[in-house]
């Protein structure tokens, strides 16, 4: 397993899921975590880590609050000194066909998938350029690459942050910041549970490997390319799809 002692990692989108496997991985490796989430919904998550032997803290964020989102990366350099990776992983759907979509739900899912990702990765690379190191790594999905019927506005925020990282990455190489991006397929999570177990067996049968990923398998790579054996990697998209798209 690779080693994070002494890191400070911050993942949004905390509470559950890929968002809480993330958090729970990087603590195992033996970063101080900083799980985000609106509420005291990451709460749970920190308990967890903490009861696992594990660091971390819970912190109140909503990724659509610019000014706490602009404030949270300095705060935790007050707090513990440094950042060294951070995890931008909120995220939401308002899915429908785009003749029937409103503005307000494109803009919520591109606000909370694309824009809260700029405004992080803006303010946690003012401490990570002073380190003169820093991981940053995007949750996209296989969405932002194969496109979806009914999700122009998911898939919009999700390929964008493939374009987004790529352009950051080139910028803040020379300061060993690496900027990554992982897109998951479908994944085993609550959301994908919801749905009707026909529709599953149709997502499975699209997938070579044959079956939906865990989360804990997305967390793997994300942990890897937080690591320092990912030094080399950057503007890089690691899809976690099982093969669904190639």
């Amino acid at each position: 397993m690779f080693t994070l002692s002494g890191k400070v990692a911050l993942v949004t989108g905390a509470s559950r899921g890929i968002g809480r496997a993330i958090a729970e991985r990087l603590a195992a490796q033996g970063a101080l975590v900083v799980a985000a989430a609106r509420g005291e919904n990451a709460r749970a998550c920190a308990d967890a880590i903490a009861a696992a032997g594990g660091k971390a803290e819970a912190l109140t964020l909503d990724v659509t609050d610019a000014a706490a989102v602009e404030t949270a990366p300095a705060d935790i350099v007050r707090r513990h000194g440094r950042l060294d990776i951070l995890v931008s992983n909120a995220g939401v759907t308002r899915d429908q066909l785009l003749l029937r979509m409103k503005r307000d739900d494109w803009d919520a899912v591109v606000s909370t998938n694309l824009t809260a990702t700029f405004l992080l990765a803006q303010a946690a690379i003012r401490p990570m350029l002073k380190q003169k190191s820093g991981r940053i790594i995007a949750i996209s999905s296989v969405v932002g690459q194969t496109g979806n019927a009914g999700q122009s506005n998911y898939a919009a925020s999700k390929a964008g942050l493939i374009g987004f990282a790529k352009a950051l990455a080139r910028e803040v190489a020379s300061r060993s910041i690496t900027v990554n991006v992982v897109a998951p397929g479908m994944i085993d999570t609550d959301m994908t549970r919801a749905i009707t177990e026909k529709a599953q067996i149709d997502w499975s049968s699209q997938i070579p490997l044959g079956r939906l990923g865990t989360v804990d398998e997305v967390a793997a790579a994300v942990s890897f390319l937080a690591s320092d054996e990912a030094s080399y990697i950057t503007g890089h998209v690691l899809a976690v799809n099982g093969g669904m798209y190639m």
